[in-house]
């Protein structure tokens, strides 16, 4: 497995998702963001319960892996990730996210997680405040903050989350945590500021990278240039 906790905080990482591909081309749009100095690749997963849509599973994660040596950033927002996490672990997933607000309990979850050999993120919804992961910070590796609601993409930004998201990273801040902060949903050359600003400095970008007009290592590079803000609105 490739080690998530061996990445920097200092900089700005970029974890393409792969829900805004070409799925017709999908390992020629994999090649594209890899070669375009991808950090991780993104992978939503949605069961159509959690969420009111459907992507994809563990076959397809199987088929991502074969193609890159990129840590596989795995989002899953299914009900019960005690369930399916050895399954997206075994298909290739080196990192799995859950989220806060899903059916299993917290602490099974991140169990289940751990031992199935993954590291561990937790993910909060628009609605759910930062303060609910502050008692789980020391157990995970990652916090997901959603800045639009999950399940489709192409939202609108929602920049009310920015508060929460500098609140979380003053906390793990303040307890000297090595933990990601990471956010989605509408991310893009001019929302990365004031995301990366509030202490968010892993982004996940969809449309931004795989639908830019310059192309995906042009949209990439506008993301990591946001390294020049990044922590200073905390």
């Amino acid at each position: 497995m490739r080690d998530l906790r061996e990445l920097p905080l200092d900089r700005i990482l970029v974890s393409p998702s792969v829900l805004a591909a070409d799925f017709t081309e999908l390992a020629a749009e994999i090649d594209r963001a890899v070669q375009g100095k991808a950090d991780l690749i993104h992978l939503d997963v949605m069961d159509g319960c959690f969420v009111p849509n459907i992507s994809f599973g563990p076959p397809v994660i199987k088929s991502i892996r074969k193609r890159t040596e990129l840590i596989l950033d795995t989002h899953i927002m299914i009900e019960h990730p005690v369930r399916y996490a050895k399954a997206f672990a075994e298909a290739g997933s080196d990192h799995l996210t859950f989220h806060l607000e899903c059916a299993d309990p917290t602490a099974k979850a991140i169990e289940a997680i751990r031992q199935a050999g993954c590291t561990v993120g937790i993910s909060l919804k628009p609605a759910t405040p930062a303060e609910a992961v502050f008692p789980w910070l020391d157990r995970i590796d990652l916090v997901l903050v959603m800045t639009v609601e999950p399940g489709f993409g192409g939202q609108k930004f929602m920049a009310d989350q920015m508060p929460k998201i500098a609140a979380i990273r003053r906390e793990i801040k303040r307890r000297n945590l090595h933990v990601q902060l990471e956010a989605d949903g509408g991310i893009d050359e001019t929302t990365v500021i004031p995301t990366a600003s509030c202490g968010a400095n892993m982004i996940v970008a969809g449309t931004s990278v795989f639908r830019h007009p310059g192309g995906a290592a042009e949209g990439i590079r506008l993301l990591h240039d946001a390294v020049s803000v990044l922590d200073t609105n905390l």
